[in-house]
């Protein structure tokens, strides 16, 4: 059956958490092979198809927001949909690491990521300020747009770009605090509502981001502290899987993708460091859990694209 309105037209910000768990994922299979016995050219062909993927549904957004600037605004109306345009951000910046063994104008791309990452985090602020009083509430959705310039190092380190990564990782790990110890407090008096419990596994990813920007910058004694509160946080997650899955599949499931992906990037970056058995065993786990886990969501993602089922429970604007 044909949609009445074109895909393009009502491209859902929830499909680019997506993107990025899958891009994450991908970047951790070519990563593994440096460590494991994995052969290089997997976590090449899955960077390839989820490169693609990314840059298919960026080019649908791009053009839904030229057919219609202001639709940008009805896309920051909620906090799930304000999570998925920071991914867009996000997610060029790992499209700047996937590139990095290519050169292909990848400082570039690293820099537009890293303004345009900030430019969702003043749009998002424009938007709370719009909130009325009682919805300006912390969520784990804020961690993408306050927290989300923690992606930055990945790639950012590797080009020469040290002291920006610092500064970088640092403003991220001020919003962390701020954002997890509101929630917390949150926490105390409520639970999230069935539809919203998986939002609580995105706070595994920059727990694991800080462990990789800390442990790139040769800051070893963060690194060991946040390595270890990522690996809680994994335990956590893994055991409250069946409850925060309880009421089916949904455009939230994206938060599981990307928090996945990352735990899994910094247990190769332990194996690097000697951290031996329990990173390895990070890794496989990581890799076995986390691979059919994001390529479900992808495949549901995408099915729900299709029939406009993901716009419209996402809530995403329409041309």
């Amino acid at each position: 059956m044909l949609l009445k309105t074109p895909l393009w037209k009502r491209t859902p910000p929830a499909i680019f958490p997506v993107t990025l768990g899958y891009m994450g994922l991908s970047l951790a299979w070519r990563n593994s092979s440096e460590v494991l016995p994995i052969p290089d050219y997997i976590g090449g062909i899955l960077l390839g198809l989820s490169t693609a993927f990314f840059l298919y549904f960026f080019a649908f957004y791009i053009a839904k927001l030229i057919g219609r600037p202001s639709v940008l605004l009805e896309d920051l109306k909620a906090p799930p949909l304000r999570a998925g345009i920071a991914a867009i951000p996000m997610s060029m910046m790992l499209l700047a690491a996937a590139l990095l063994p290519f050169n292909i104008s990848v400082p570039q791309i690293w820099w537009t990521g890293v303004i345009l990452q900030y430019g969702t985090t003043i749009a998002v602020l424009w938007a709370l300020w719009r909130d009325p009083p009682d919805k300006r509430a912390f969520s784990p959705f804020m961690y993408l747009t306050f927290v989300g310039p923690v992606v930055g190092p990945i790639a950012g380190i590797k080009l020469g770009y040290a002291t920006e990564s610092y500064w970088l990782t640092i403003g991220s790990l001020i919003a962390f605090v701020v954002i997890f110890f509101g929630y917390a407090i949150k926490l105390l008096k409520v639970f999230p509502a069935q539809p919203f419990r998986p939002s609580l596994a995105i706070t595994l990813a920059p727990l694991s981001l800080f462990a990789l920007s800390f442990g790139m910058l040769g800051m070893d004694s963060w690194f060991i502290v946040f390595y270890w509160l990522s690996w809680a946080a994994f335990v956590g997650v893994v055991a409250l899987l069946p409850w925060m899955t309880e009421g089916g599949w949904t455009p939230v499931w994206g938060s599981f993708t990307f928090p996945l992906a990352t735990f899994t990037n910094v247990q190769i970056l332990a194996m690097h460091k000697g951290m031996g058995f329990i990173a390895e065993v990070g890794v496989i786990l990581g890799l076995a859990v986390g691979t059919p886990i994001v390529f479900y969501i992808v495949y549901r993602s995408s099915m729900a694209w299709v029939t406009g089922a993901l716009s419209e429970k996402s809530g995403a604007a329409v041309v």
